[in-house]
């Protein structure tokens, strides 16, 4: 067991609860629904903790969004003593999902706290990894506030690991340790995600988003090749606002460059909103100790009544595929679950909602190495309908913008078409002209793509 170090904040208000791993986690029960804190923040140290248990308990939930860290608690052996829920299926957890070892629930983002607060998703256990406590005894909750504020309020038991490497944050992070009923010491990096490589066709995608961006836009992007290009694309822009669920690396460059300054976002005033930071150590500097940056629970980031208030409010989400009525699955391959829900949603409807707002799906044209099209006839049987085709105002890939707002189902196929891979167009083609519900005459036909 670590020991404290004299007069300290931490030895103060931690004094009789600091513990070994093991000795944190043996008041967790059989039949606990056990939330874990994702992102950067999950405590691998407690889940090998309870995974070490395992065979003391049956149907243990362990609860988390996405997350960087290893998941112990998904390994195979453990069926009936702990079972994995995933709210968003990442890397790691994907598999074990696709293979029926673990659980998935289909829920906005913006919804999920309220469903623990209310106990239709309760919580029984919290782990979560913190700073130390400043002076008055408070610990943060790092890069990651998204769901945890509501665990926290509702768990019966609070186990916490203690690094001095995890950012002090802003916003609503806060965890007072007469809250924590166990906590362990430790002292290690982070994990982060590499840099996302950005090829010829997300560069060009960054291009095309960013000229729908206007000066004094308050954005909402995620994380990978393509936003990183929009965001990157962004440095002749002024006065840019951020308000979003992922904070990720290019809000530094931005940030660093003048360009992001908030100062005509209508709420939030001048301050970076985000719910979890998700990326390099970059953003993690970025966070700690910033009081320009606000991390808030998802039913405030991710809150459509919310967004929509934000004046000039962009959107950007990405899918894995679109159909030609402007349809958007961003979640599963076919029924195959890939992600999650997540907030696309959430975001999408907010931002066509605002006031001279933008909800903007960016997307390469194509996936499998150039093999198929990500723009398509129909969803693929049994794939997830994330956003309707009612609320995406614009498509992009590498070869032009879509409007749809406002357009019939016969414009929306053919201005879909213009912007799908040439490989693919006649493909398409013809299958507009043989649907009755796009009825294309033959010279409508011939305008679309070449």
């Amino acid at each position: 067991m670590s020991s404290l170090p004299k007069d300290t904040a931490a030895s103060r208000w931690l004094e009789g609860r600091v513990t070994d791993a093991s000795t944190a986690v043996s008041g967790i029960q059989s039949g606990d629904r056990v939330f874990v804190q994702g992102g950067h923040a999950t405590s691998v140290l407690l889940l090998e903790a309870l995974v070490s248990r395992a065979s003391e308990l049956t149907n243990v939930e362990v609860m988390h969004l996405h997350s960087l860290a290893e998941h112990p608690h998904l390994r195979p052996g453990l069926a009936g003593h702990i079972r994995h829920n995933a709210l968003f299926a990442g890397p790691h957890s994907r598999e074990a999902v696709q293979s029926g070892r673990a659980d998935y629930t289909p829920v906005f983002l913006a919804d999920v706290p309220g469903l623990i607060t209310s106990g239709r998703l309760g919580v029984d256990v919290a782990l979560v990894q913190v700073s130390p406590p400043d002076s008055h005894g408070f610990c943060s909750l790092g890069p990651s506030v998204d769901i945890g504020k509501a665990a926290l309020e509702t768990a019966r038991l609070i186990v916490a690991e203690i690094n001095p490497q995890v950012p002090r944050t802003h916003g609503c992070s806060c965890l007072h340790t007469r809250d924590i009923d166990f906590a362990v010491l430790s002292d290690h990096p982070l994990p982060v995600m590499e840099p996302a490589v950005i090829g010829p066709e997300a560069q060009e995608i960054g291009r095309l988003v960013a000229t729908l961006i206007e000066d004094g836009s308050t954005i909402q992007t995620g994380i990978g090749a393509v936003p990183t290009a929009v965001l990157n694309s962004l440095h002749d822009k002024h006065d840019l606002g951020i308000h979003t669920e992922l904070l990720p690396d290019g809000v530094v460059d931005l940030f660093e460059a003048g360009v992001i300054t908030g100062r005509h976002k209508t709420v939030d005033n001048r301050l970076i909103v985000g719910s979890f930071a998700l990326g390099t150590q970059k953003i993690l500097d970025f966070i700690n100790d910033n009081a320009g940056v606000h991390l808030v629970g998802t039913d405030r980031t991710n809150d459509t009544a919310r967004i929509r208030r934000q004046e000039k409010m962009i959107a950007i989400n990405a899918a894995i595929e679109v159909d030609l009525s402007g349809q958007v699955a961003a979640e599963s391959i076919g029924p195959m679950l890939y992600s999650g829900t997540g907030g696309q949603m959430d975001f999408m409807r907010g931002a066509s909602l605002a006031r001279g707002g933008k909800a903007i799906i960016a997307i390469t044209s194509t996936a499998r190495r150039g093999t198929a099209s990500r723009l398509t006839p129909m969803l693929a049987m049994g794939a997830a309908v994330t956003t309707p085709r009612d609320q995406v105002q614009y498509v992009v890939t590498e070869y032009g913008i879509a409007e749809l707002s406002g357009r019939t189902l016969k414009q929306r196929g053919e201005a879909l078409v213009a912007i799908s891979h040439p490989d693919f167009r006649a493909e398409l083609r013809r299958w507009l002209r043989g649907t009755r519900t796009y009825a294309l005459s033959s010279e409508e036909s011939a305008s679309v793509g070449t």
